[in-house]
């Protein structure tokens, strides 16, 4: 008896040292990452506010109406509804259908019609079953929580949520982040919920994994932590091209799954072709079986790309060589009166990112200083931490020389696209011209044959055949066009207000 007195005792002094540690690790980001993380809880709001926007279009009504009649299943849980009819119904069609209205988005797009019925279907499953899936954080009491985790301590079993998350893949610029990110909003702001880009949400991983160094199954800890805060985790732009990321996936996401989380996933890769051609791909297939199995995998198949339907070419990228002169008086001219020099910035685990010049919010890098060094994502957040625009001067044509400092370069422009930042370039070419010689597998069998004439050496001399460069790229391309938008620069000069608003109040 005093031994398993003394073994309750010892649970409930580890529960105390554990009540928040999740909450200074994970979910309170740690200084040295530095990613702009959509943690806070926010969301529409009452029922009220949600039906003054309740106004039908034709065009939308009339394609779910089409829609409905060919899955009659899904008629009842997807169609908007018309004018005194239910009132109190939310999700989001509705605020799809309140944007279209208000003349924020493009008319009826039938498939991300199609998409927007997958997410009103699990949002009516996920508020039907809040309960079962204890989505409510203020549903229990702390001692009732302490319970249920010594309880699980003491009897280990799994819970699964009964409800499948959703994995969104299709083409770059289809508008999945802005579909799922709708989706987020609409969520009620007292669950347990969390919207963060793939690339951060690794970053917190490992930072975890570090912590609990020592620990028999640092996973398992981590994973308890992340499902302490979120059981409703919307992970954006899920990609895979880092082994050591390929190789944890399985064991956490087995974790996360068991501890009932719900996952909700954009990407540009469909399941069965993620981390395809990667190192010992073979111990990252377990993962894709068990994301099929939790997950319902959807595909959004628009021809358009959103991003690219702007006023291009108003922006800071400037196409040639010998342009440095050119960059840096446009660089003063955005740091005004601030004498730009040396700063350093911290990123992760201590470590510090040297920015030759920084002024004013600006930073000013050549481009071998960013991207043939051995950076990652975590100094890329580090720096959009510190600086919201960055003047980066010599972007090369890419291929099979530089092929590293491309992958580099794909996810700087993630990050910097993900923190909304502002990009001025010299470059040797336009996004498209950037990436003509980088080609997936399939592009390089689809070549034409060579000939007597043209030399399959000089052809294939800087060729540089890779998948998830491959499929990265188009990605890139598209984020760089929408960044040198006017729309785009205007949506930054209107985030910059609002942060020095908020600096003095």
């Amino acid at each position: 008896m005093r031994r398993i007195v003394g073994s309750v005792c010892h649970f409930r002094s580890a529960l105390r040292h554990r009540k928040y540690d999740y909450c200074s690790g994970f979910a309170r980001r740690p200084k040295y990452v530095a990613a702009k993380i959509i943690l806070c809880d926010y969301g529409v709001g009452n029922n009220a506010e949600i039906d003054r926007f309740l106004r039908p279009t034709f065009m939308v009504s009339r394609a779910l109406s089409t829609d409905a009649a060919a899955n009659p299943t899904h008629a009842a849980a997807t169609s908007i509804p018309a004018i005194g009819g239910d009132a109190n119904r939310a999700g989001p069609l509705v605020e799809y259908e309140r944007r279209i209205a208000a003349g924020e988005l493009l008319d009826g797009d039938v498939c991300q019609l199609g998409t927007l019925r997958e997410l009103q279907r699990l949002y009516d499953e996920l508020v039907e079953s809040a309960d079962d899936c204890k989505l409510d954080r203020y549903s229990s009491s702390e001692k009732a929580g302490r319970s249920r985790w010594l309880w699980s301590r003491l009897m280990p079993q799994s819970s699964y949520s009964p409800i499948k998350g959703l994995y969104l893949y299709g083409g770059v610029g289809t508008g999945k982040t802005m579909l799922m990110d709708l989706f987020f909003n609409q969520l009620p702001c007292n669950w347990r919920k969390k919207r963060i880009h793939f690339h951060d949400f690794m970053l917190n991983v490992h930072s975890c994994l570090q912590k609990h160094k020592g620990v028999s199954d640092p996973l398992e800890v981590v994973a308890g932590e992340i499902s302490d805060e979120a059981i409703l985790l919307c992970l954006d732009e899920f990609m895979v091209t880092d082994v050591a990321d390929a190789l944890i996936l399985n064991r956490l996401f087995r974790h996360l799954f068991s501890n009932g989380v719900i996952l909700v996933a954009t990407s540009n890769r469909a399941p069965d072709n993620l981390y395809e051609g990667g190192l010992q791909r073979d111990l990252f297939l377990p993962f894709i079986s068990t994301l099929k199995e939790r997950c319902v995998a959807h595909q959004i198949g628009s021809s358009v790309d959103y991003r690219k339907m702007t006023s291009a070419e108003q922006g800071f990228y400037f196409i040639g060589k010998d342009l440095s002169d050119l960059l840096k008086k446009k660089f003063g001219e955005l740091t005004g009166e601030h004498a730009a020099g040396p700063q350093k910035v911290e990123v992760v685990m201590g470590r510090t990112l040297q920015v030759p010049l920084g002024a004013n919010g600006c930073a000013y890098f050549k481009f071998e200083d960013l991207c043939d060094r051995p950076l990652g994502a975590a100094d890329y957040f580090g720096l959009f931490k510190t600086f919201h625009t960055l003047a980066l001067e010599g972007v090369p044509l890419f291929g099979l020389q530089n092929k590293t400092a491309a992958y580099r370069f794909v996810t700087l422009v993630d990050v910097m696209y993900e923190n909304r930042g502002r990009l001025l370039c010299t470059a040797e070419g336009s996004p498209l011209q950037l990436f003509d010689k980088i080609v997936t597998i399939a592009d390089a069998q689809n070549i034409a044959p060579r000939t007597s004439s043209r030399s399959r050496r000089t052809d294939e001399s800087d060729l540089c055949v890779d998948n998830e460069l491959g499929f990265a790229k188009d990605r890139t391309i598209s984020r760089l066009t929408e960044m040198n938008s006017k729309e785009y620069l205007e949506q930054h000069a209107a985030m910059l207000t609002e942060r020095q608003q908020q600096q003095h109040l």
